[in-house]
């Protein structure tokens, strides 16, 4: 891309046979050759991706210890960056004197931010344009009163656009209940807490403000009304320099945890036409009002019951690409990295508008976590990860069709210190029934092997009646779909007790045939021989959940006879036993890795029936370590940030006693019973390993510590 010359065809949005997507109407006015993407990951790969497609040099940055990330190896450039004394590696992309010396050092000429880290911090925006470099996203005053959600309540009223009541958490009375408590910096669900009773409000609130300030540096909070039922709907601006104002669609994010969007879709379903071009026009006159250029999204919250939707009330506005925007880029045909390169550029928007949604997309979020466990994050090396249907990475699908944008590959470790966000898995299809339908199948049949994800709820929550049908009842799809008995339901595995004993049987069949080559045997003495054919082999595997599953079965003449009625092989070899179940035939691959916890060997069998984690049982268990019964060991690994009771102190049942921190998400660490605190190994600012000793505690049986 050159001042004189139009854009080659490769650069356009997407193919010009296209009917939604219009094409570029100017030619770039400041051309970007290197640009320093100052972030990593998921969004990083991606744009690289678009800087491939462009021919723009693409140059990232890393933490000590991050040389052989993905993305640096992707990238044509990479640099790394110092962290600060008593930091870590989040604080290395938290300095923006660090990241624009780092532009200098590469020769980059333009900086994207990605989404998170310091995408919304006015400060860091000023510092790369005071540096003569193009900053790829809105200007650095547009950021500064949007990236307060208190300040850009303010500038949405003023602008007409309906707005929830921000309130000083010194200032919430009953009456006000229930409240959120918000972080004014930031975003991504964190410092977020729903408070329903004052006597919990000092405690909640402290506890937001440490989140924030530990994720975007700003421990400001703030208070609005807490709405039980509401769907949470987003409009995607983008504007140019010339004074264009596109709303770009709109996407649902209302499936959440933790106030964190687990599943996004575009269009939002079931919306009335009156609503969303009510939405549409609130987003715009927000982004004409503060002179906004590049991509941003203007988040509303819309009340939903049995007899209808509400009136919609403006939240925030995030003055950056969104994590969900690839559902927006799959029903528009457009490129939104490349459009936000473009109007960074100079280039104005084409004056034939945004092209019209067509079909459906649907995201969905894969996290390293266990949702039945708090939502705890799970670590470790990823052994396998594939999504065998996904069709393309990091690019708008131009037909129905899975993508996938992911930060991590198979001999990845997942660790601590980063958001526990693996992938996003984006189906497009002709309508929504197309599109849910091809995720959650897409997720079920993907090979996800050494670290525990939400994958079972992520399918299970796509095949949901109350979401599958959210376009017709729109009350079955609010911000509290993953909440209270429904979450327990969602989370539990695919598998049933059923698959996990056939999958137990496939395993104890493959070790086996995998013991065929692993030693010397006569010639033709088959797998499994013993001298004793009267005797079965007897095997005993544990899952995750701690359910025990024995499988027994004879080898006679080189053929497996499993002892189960019902149930015959058709085939067995290491990696692949095919069992005749009932009738129905069943194919089961098996991978034996390193375990979970690094004690031993686990064993992943993905099947149709649903994917299952076994750990072989030794039946001769080495010795184990005693373990104090009152110890209180460390969840995952982390940073304690506050020890909040003392040696001798008495506590009660679920009583808070220290907070943790890992992937940039606050954990509670309570106490299981009641009891007397005996001993506090740890302090404020500690690093633990998991399974380290918090807190060891002396029990008192039915007795609280008030008698």
């Amino acid at each position: 891309m050159t001042p004189t010359e139009p854009a080659a065809p490769a650069a356009s949005p997407a193919p010009p046979t296209d009917p939604r997507v219009p094409g570029p109407s100017a030619a770039p006015v400041r051309p970007v050759g290197t640009l320093l993407i100052a972030n990593r990951g998921e969004i990083a790969r991606r744009i690289i991706r678009t800087c491939r497609a462009l021919g723009v040099s693409a140059v990232a940055v890393h933490a000590p210890g991050e040389e052989n990330a993905a993305h640096v190896r992707e990238a044509d450039t990479a640099v790394r960056l110092p962290v600060p004394d008593g930091g870590g590696p989040v604080d290395a992309y938290l300095d923006p004197g660090a990241l624009v010396a780092a532009a200098r050092t590469a020769g980059a000429d333009a900086v994207h931010p990605g989404y998170g880290f310091l995408s919304e911090n006015a400060d860091f925006a000023r510092a790369v344009t005071a540096a003569g470099l193009t900053w790829v996203g809105p200007s650095a005053e547009a950021v500064e009163r949007m990236g307060s959600k208190t300040l850009a309540k303010e500038v949405a009223r003023d602008a007409g656009v309906p707005v929830a009541d921000a309130l000083d958490p010194a200032d919430v009375r009953a009456d006000h209940l229930p409240v959120l408590v918000k972080a004014v910096s930031g975003g991504g669900g964190r410092g977020m807490r729903v408070v329903r009773d004052l006597d919990s409000l000092a405690a909640e609130t402290a506890s937001a403000r440490s989140e924030a300030a530990l994720a975007f540096g700003d421990p400001a909070v703030f208070c609005e009304p807490y709405v039980e039922r509401g769907r949470h709907v987003e409009v995607q601006v983008l504007a140019d320099q010339h004074g264009t104002v596109w709303a770009v669609g709109e996407r649902d994010c209302s499936v959440q945890r933790r106030h964190q969007k687990v599943l996004e879709e575009a269009p939002a379903p079931g919306l009335p036409e009156p609503t969303r071009r009510r939405l549409h026009a609130a987003a715009r006159d927000l982004a004409a009002a503060i002179g906004y250029t590049g991509a941003g999204t203007a988040e509303f919250l819309v009340p939903v019951t049995e007899h209808g939707w509400g009136d919609p009330v403006f939240l925030e506005m995030n003055t950056r690409l969104q994590v969900e925007h690839p559902v927006t880029e799959c029903v528009t045909g457009l490129d939104l990295v490349e459009w936000q390169l473009r109007v960074a550029e100079g280039e104005p928007l084409p004056d034939t508008g945004p092209p019209a949604p067509r079909g459906h997309a649907v995201e969905a979020r894969l996290y390293a976590e266990d949702p039945l466990d708090d939502w705890r994050p799970r670590t470790g090396t990823l052994r396998a990860f594939e999504v065998p249907d996904a069709r393309c990475r990091f690019a708008p699908l131009a037909e129905p069709g899975v993508r996938l944008d992911h930060g991590v590959e198979a001999g990845d470790t997942v660790g601590t210190d980063f958001d526990p966000m693996l992938a996003k898995v984006v189906a497009y299809g002709r309508d929504r029934r197309d599109a849910l339908r091809r995720l959650s199948a897409a997720l079920a049949r993907a090979r996800l092997h050494g670290v525990g994800t939400n994958r079972d709820l992520l399918v299970r929550a796509l095949r949901h009646p109350d979401l599958a049908h959210a376009d017709r009842r729109p009350e079955g799809l609010h911000t509290g779909f993953l909440t209270g008995d429904r979450l327990a339901g969602l989370a539990r595995p695919l598998a049933d007790h059923t698959a996990e004993d056939l999958s137990a049987l496939a395993a104890s069949l493959a070790a086996v045939e995998a013991a065929r080559g692993s030693g010397v045997l006569p010639a033709g003495v088959p797998a499994g021989w013993r001298n004793l054919p009267s005797a079965p082999h007897r095997r005993r595997h544990t899952t995750p959940e701690g359910r025990e599953t024995t499988t027994s079965f004879r080898s006679v003449r080189g053929t497996h006879l499993p002892e189960r009625e019902g149930v015959r092989v058709l085939s067995a070899a290491p990696q692949r036993v095919v069992l005749e179940v009932d009738g129905l035939r069943h194919a089961f691959d098996v991978d034996r890795a390193g375990s979970r916890d690094g004690s031993g060997t686990d064993v992943y069998v993905d099947s149709s029936l649903g994917a299952v984690v076994l750990t072989p049982v030794d039946p001769l268990p080495a010795p184990e370590t005693a373990v104090d019964p009152g110890a209180l060991p460390a969840p995952l690994p982390g940073t304690v940030t506050s020890v909040e009771v003392a040696v001798g102190e008495r506590v009660a049942p679920g009583q808070t006693l220290l907070r943790m921190e890992a992937m940039k998400m606050e954990h509670r660490v309570t106490a299981p019973a009641a009891g007397t605190v005996r001993e506090l190994p740890v302090a404020a600012g500690d690093r633990v390993p998991a399974g380290a000793p918090l807190a060891v505690l002396a029990h008192t049986d039915n007795e609280g510590p008030d008698q």
